[in-house]
């Protein structure tokens, strides 16, 4: 399915020997491909096609992406290989020994399935909210009572990939959950009086901050918590050096003070690649023992979403944001500064998590073994058990 229409072919060199396959229209033919255009060509020392053929790839070597900055080289036309980037990840998956990657029906997936008719948790509706001067009709959801916990979802993606902490009654007797669609993502419609379609969609630092102050105001929450991941634990670091006296405590999943990326990101919005790109790309980002169930639905929000979106959030996330000369202005003793990293996270790798920390006198960091950069999603259970004890933490203050 990946390789539908790959007229071209991969080759893997490791070490001094040379694996080949030659695909005409997406079928696999004998021999070798002639070389050239539709070619993709990955080559590497024994030792490191070791790492990344093991059953359980050390962190990052577990995908394509970040295993080249490991020893990988990659030769192809970088339009091809966004196009055929998931069938080279399926081809090296296979590679693997048999049974390495986890169970696509886990129990923790089986754990989810209820009588026809029944409920989910959250109760979702839209909110209208001035933000930049433009009235926008934002959907959100809710579920639970007691503290507010506002959440905020990741670059290009939208407030579902918060839907299983709805599920835990052990948070939600206890906190009041809020997950939100930022505007032009999921159910959060572009705003009807403005010509959205006609501007170039950048994601800008003043609005980003101004969605949860917003929503503090407009359903009248008293001491918030804020917790969000990727873009969003960037923003959880912004609103502490903002607005400390809004929040209660904030939590930063795969938080830094600065991603360190060119901006400069091709095949996420070319007119040659599809959208199902930008999900294949995100589960390179996720730790390979994460249910596989949940990797793909992690990566299927990714690829539902309005094709600009994610690029354009990509400008806050790595071209805006920079707190590596003011972290050193955030109060703690104004808003508690809670960080978490993901093992596997090389975006927001935990030694800039860690650093973050470090930069900022009394927050708290720790380590998500066998996480990736999507906790909340790709692996809920685990996420949960290192979440509910620093919540309780925050609770008793």
């Amino acid at each position: 399915m990946a390789a539908r229409f790959w007229r071209g072919g991969l080759v893997l060199e490791i070490g001094g020997e040379t694996l080949a396959l030659r695909l005409e229209d997406g079928e696999v033919n004998p021999g070798a491909p002639a070389g050239g255009e539709g070619v993709i060509r990955y080559s590497a020392e024994e030792s490191v096609w070791s790492n990344l053929l093991a059953a359980t790839p050390p962190p990052f070597f577990n995908d394509i992406t970040p295993a080249t900055a490991l020893g990988l080289r990659v030769e192809a036309d970088p339009v091809l290989h966004a196009q055929y980037y998931g069938a080279a990840k399926r081809a090296i998956e296979l590679l693997r020994p048999e049974g390495a990657m986890p169970d696509a029906l886990s129990d923790a997936v089986r754990a989810e399935t209820a009588p026809p008719g029944s409920f989910d948790a959250p109760v979702g509706r839209y909110i209208h909210l001035d933000l930049g001067g433009h009235d926008f009709r934002v959907y959100y959801e809710e579920a639970g009572q007691g503290i507010p916990l506002l959440l905020q979802h990741t670059a290009g993606a939208h407030s579902s990939q918060w839907r299983h902490l709805f599920e835990y009654p052990e948070i939600t007797s206890r906190f009041r959950l809020i997950a939100w669609d930022l505007p032009f993502h999921g159910k959060s419609l572009p705003p009807p009086l403005r010509t959205w379609w006609s501007e170039n969609y950048r994601l800008e630092g003043a609005f980003l901050r101004s969605v949860p102050l917003a929503f503090i105001d407009a359903l009248g929450l008293e001491d918030p918590l804020f917790m969000g991941c990727s873009v969003g634990g960037l923003l959880a670091l912004d609103l502490a050096l903002h607005h400390p006296d809004r929040f209660k405590a904030v939590i930063s999943l795969e938080g830094a003070l600065r991603i360190a990326a060119s901006g400069e990101f091709p095949g996420l919005w070319h007119p040659a690649v599809g959208n199902e790109y930008k999900g294949q790309l995100m589960e390179g980002l996720i730790a390979p023992l994460a249910p596989t169930a949940y990797r793909k639905e992690t990566a299927y929000v990714y690829a539902s979403g309005w094709p600009p979106a994610f690029i354009g959030d990509l400008r806050y996330y790595a071209t805006e944001f920079d707190l590596r000369q003011r972290a050193g202005e955030i109060d703690t003793s104004r808003v508690g500064v809670h960080i978490l990293s993901g093992e596997y996270d090389y975006s927001g790798t935990p030694e800039l998590g860690r650093a973050a920390h470090q930069a900022i006198a009394g927050s708290t960091w720790e380590l998500m073994e066998g996480m990736g950069h999507f906790p909340m999603s790709e692996n809920p259970e685990r996420f949960v058990y290192y979440l509910l004890p620093l919540l309780e933490r925050i609770e008793s203050g």
